[in-house]
């Protein structure tokens, strides 16, 4: 059930602006804004439902005293300025109850835009990129010390399926680590020498220890896990499984898969401990890097009960909202 979610079409653009609040029990809710073309904007509205639950999920396992959000924009106009003015509208009309960052389709550029028409807004001054990938190093560390035994990363084999503003941070910071890295995207411009580029079928179904996607979510079906040769999964694509019992698939297989939103909440606590709590770049680095720590009980969680690390990351997250004192916002 959510709290709020809002449709309107916007008066400069007329494309459909989505906002779906999906709880504030923790505090103001946020969660990114993407822009996609969509069969129909019906589509884009079940995009939002589903993202800004997983946000509440993902605020609360990070530990940000914050609720889920999301914005969708299903469709694309010539005028960009108008479509994200539109945006800016909508979010300003919610009195505060919700704030927007980038996400896929956008960028901090077009964050100051939204920025005309509403102070609900992150990200405006940086990119959340790098704060993501540490992220994701941070639990792909936990997940390789919970699979092999040691979270060294030298000579393990990855493979990226990805290379957008955080996929390719993180190919360099596992290049950097020493690990063997085959990456693969749909744009062959955003092709990275050092490492061994090929397509995203074949990047998706890499012999590799760890396989990490870092695209669109979805990528992870029924009829993909037969053909996974990877020990782990963890990345920091939003809702990477088809659906929820895909992750029962993966546990029938001994296929450990990191939670999504575990894994890509590096940005936001990165956005969230500068823009709004003033933190130092060394606390924001200590937030980012309990991602691990937080994996890895979760992880321990799962064994314990022998459930999924899914349920496992659910039951946590349930119980931190479920728990928590209202909070006016």
């Amino acid at each position: 059930m959510h709290q709020r979610v809002v449709v309107e079409r916007g008066l400069r653009s007329g494309l459909p602006i989505i906002v779906a609040v999906h709880s504030t029990a923790l505090g103001t809710a946020i969660g990114g804004c993407r822009i996609a073309a969509y069969p129909h904007w019906r589509d884009g509205l079940d995009d939002a439902l589903r993202l800004s639950e997983a946000m509440t999920a993902k605020a609360a396992l990070a530990g940000l005293p914050h609720g889920g959000g999301k914005t969708v924009v299903a469709g694309t106009h010539p005028d960009r300025r108008a479509v994200l003015h539109d945006v800016g509208d909508v979010i300003e009309s919610l009195g505060g109850i919700y704030a927007t960052g980038p996400d896929v389709g956008t960028g901090p550029d077009d964050m100051v835009l939204i920025g005309d028409r509403t102070d609900h807004v992150l990200c405006r001054t940086g990119d959340s990129s790098p704060g993501t990938a540490a992220g994701v190093l941070a639990a792909v560390r936990a997940v390789v010390a919970d699979r092999f035994g040691s979270p060294d990363l030298a000579g393990r084999s990855f493979a990226v399926l990805g290379a957008g503003r955080v996929g390719t941070h993180v190919i360099n910071l596992l290049t950097a680590a020493g690990a063997r890295v085959h990456a693969a995207d749909v744009d062959p411009a955003r092709r990275i020498e050092g490492v061994t580029w090929t397509d995203p079928d074949a990047c998706l179904t890499a012999e590799v220890d760890v396989l990490i996607p870092a695209a669109l979510g979805g990528v992870l079906t029924r009829d993909a896990v037969p053909r996974l040769r990877c020990a782990a999964i963890a990345g920091p694509a939003n809702n990477q499984l088809a659906a929820p019992e895909v992750a029962d698939l993966l546990h029938a297989r001994d296929i450990l898969w990191a939670p999504d939103v575990v894994v890509s909440a590096g940005g936001i606590i990165h956005a969230i401990a500068t823009e709004i709590h003033h933190e130092t770049p060394a606390q924001v680095a200590a937030r980012i890097d309990s991602i691990g720590d937080t994996l890895a009980g979760i992880l321990s969680a799962s064994r314990e009960t022998s459930s999924t690390p899914a349920s496992a990351a659910s039951r946590l997250a349930d119980f931190l909202v479920g728990a928590a004192v209202p909070v006016a916002v």
